[in-house]
């Protein structure tokens, strides 16, 4: 296989074949976000895509059974390219369960509901879609390139063609100002969407970006461990989604995991139990991409 620059992928696909359908990202400009400053935006043809998934057999054969398609927007490619490039997959991985991208609100909604279903009958499994907050005025902030609205609109219509959807929320991305917004309003957004995964990230200001300009200047409130903890609290009680919520990232504070609603009182017992636990004895957050 052939990389360009710095590929990211979620957790989640710590174990999938990694191949760059595309270079890069084509917004660029979450202020928030560090990510791909390094290459322009492309698309990568269909051929480059083909060989890479090529040489992946060549070197793993019949062990692949998890394929994540790189860069930051993969989801806009044309849905014929989309369809070709997995269709193939299936071709030379007959074992594989698991066909995987990152998409953003603003990409997702320039598909139709039918092109979803086109691109789950090729074997897409599932879409992950950094939304950050559910808050219009935070989302206007960070230059997300959505409105709540949005991100509701892309999410049933993944939803709806049988895709899963693996949903992301910034911790502390409003600040301090907003922090209460932020959580029920991101709660209220979710539970709209229903998504079979919600996972939290909190936020850390990172040198080279927007964000950690206004933050170093004293224009953006940084939560602290407490204030993320209540936050997280506070978005948690508020779900009335059936989604599996994980904390999988070094950059959260408090790991809590499992299935709601009934696993709902145990997260919130986690959180409670941390809360008596001295600030200061918290490590710093860690940062590690998506």
């Amino acid at each position: 296989m052939r990389y360009e620059g710095v590929v990211y992928r979620p957790p989640s696909e710590a174990s999938s074949l990694i191949i760059q359908a595309t270079i890069g990202c084509p917004h660029k400009k979450c202020t928030f976000c560090a990510m791909y400053k390094d290459k322009a935006f492309r698309i990568r043809s269909v051929e480059e895509i083909k060989t890479d998934l090529r040489l992946a057999q060549a070197q793993y054969g019949s062990t692949v059974d998890s394929v994540f398609f790189a860069d930051g927007n993969t989801i806009l490619m044309r849905t014929e390219q989309l369809e070709d490039i997995f269709c193939y997959t299936q071709q030379l991985f007959p074992a594989n369960k698991r066909i995987t991208l990152y998409g953003s609100t603003q990409f997702i909604n320039l598909k139709s509901e039918g092109e979803f279903e086109r691109l789950k009958k090729a074997g897409l499994s599932r879409i992950h879609c950094g939304i950050e907050s559910g808050d219009d005025i935070t989302l206007t902030r960070i230059v997300k390139g959505a409105d709540a609205a949005a991100v509701i609109t892309a999410g049933k219509k993944v939803r709806a063609a049988g895709i899963e959807l693996s949903e992301y929320i910034m911790i502390g991305i409003g600040g301090r100002e907003r922090s209460r917004e932020h959580a029920l309003a991101s709660a209220r957004v979710l539970n709209e969407i229903n998504p079979e995964f919600i996972r939290l990230r909190t936020f850390i200001p990172m040198e080279g970006t927007i964000l950690y300009d206004q933050w170093s200047r004293g224009n953006f409130g940084l939560l602290g461990p407490y204030e993320a903890l209540r936050e997280t609290e506070l978005l948690i009680l508020n779900l009335q989604a059936t989604s599996l919520l994980y904390s999988d990232h070094a950059s959260n504070y408090a790991y809590v995991n499992g299935r709601l609603p009934i696993d709902k009182q145990a997260m919130l017992d986690t959180i409670h139990k941390l809360l008596t636990m001295p600030e200061d004895s918290f490590r710093p957050p860690e940062y590690g991409g998506l």
